[in-house]
């Protein structure tokens, strides 16, 4: 569908067909879990790398997964059915800049970087941050790879470029600050993966981690989750969760989706909206509950009627 790049599968510039994008998701499904009507509903999300199918499956939803990405799909389906986690374009990209970072900056090699990741004290964490990690040196690298012509506006492709904040740099640390200072990092796996591209020691990501049962509820459809949405049954989903689907894509597809949501979620059913702009009016929403990092804005919304619909306040 025109309008929606994530169809062309390239986070990056070049030629070629589809690739895998992400090897690991980065939302909290811990946020759909507080806002989603009980375990039993019928529920809709993006599969990217399956996790967040996984843990709704395993929480007792019952799950439909969504991909424009056919090989992004198929990857779901591997790891659904137990399969190893591989690294996609985004992880790739991450892996450059943490090579960076560890190779000019002491407090950023793998050994000082676990030691801190392993830290289970809000406090003690925001303060080592401020201390030894959000360093003059740290700012200058995130300047040079973050800021519009930096090196990751000139490798994305020019319809997510415009995603990027105009200074990701400053937002990226200001996320990262937040995070820490609310969150243990010993049990954050969002965070380990951003960081270290590892999951924290003997901590699973998801209830049940994928293979251990937690494919057995969830249908996998290849295809545009406008398509997808406005097929379902009227009413047909109590909720869905749909990270990073407007990132990117014109104002068009915007309407389009909203319009497809409202017949295929039922009245009072729930709808999650992630991006990763920085906030408008309305502010973060749950942004500062996910334990990721990345999102400037996390929404969650119960759908009405003629009284009209209600943001879920964190």
């Amino acid at each position: 569908m025109s309008g929606t790049p994530w169809a062309r599968g390239r986070l990056l510039g070049g030629f070629g067909g589809p690739r895998l994008l992400f090897g690991r998701m980065y939302e909290d499904w811990g946020v759909e879990l507080a806002v989603f009507p009980p375990p039993g509903a019928r529920v809709l999300c993006i599969a990217s790398a399956g996790d967040t199918a996984a843990a709704l499956a395993g929480a007792g939803y019952e799950v439909t997964a969504v991909d424009v990405n056919a090989v992004q799909l198929a990857y779901a389906r591997e790891r659904l059915a137990g399969g190893a986690a591989r690294e996609g374009t985004a992880e790739a990209v991450m892996r450059v800049g943490r090579g960076a970072a560890a190779r000019l900056l002491p407090a950023w090699r793998q050994e000082k970087l676990r030691d801190f990741l392993a830290l289970d004290d809000p406090a003690e964490q925001a303060r080592r941050w401020r201390q030894e990690l959000d360093t003059p040196g740290l700012r200058r690298l995130m300047r040079i790879g973050l800021r519009p012509g930096g090196a990751l506006a000139v490798a994305l492709r020019p319809s997510f470029a415009g995603v990027v904040p105009a200074r990701f740099d400053e937002v990226l640390r200001r996320r990262l600050q937040r995070t820490v200072g609310r969150h243990p990092n010993a049990r954050n796996a969002w965070l380990w993966r951003l960081l270290a591209g590892a999951e924290p020691p003997g901590a699973p990501a998801a209830p049940p981690p994928p293979g251990a049962g937690a494919g057995a509820g969830v249908r996998l459809v290849h295809g545009d989750v406008v398509h997808t949405l406005q097929r379902a049954p009227r009413g047909g989903y109590d909720a869905v969760t749909l990270s990073n689907v407007l990132d990117g894509p014109d104002a068009g597809f915007a309407r389009r989706l909203r319009a497809a949501v409202r017949h295929a979620v039922r009245p009072g059913g729930v709808v999650v909206l992630r991006s990763a702009r920085e906030p408008g009016a309305h502010g973060p929403g749950w942004a500062g509950q996910d334990r990721s990092a990345l999102w400037g804005v996390v929404r969650a919304v119960r759908l009405g009627d003629a009284a009209g619909d209600r943001r879920i306040e964190p």
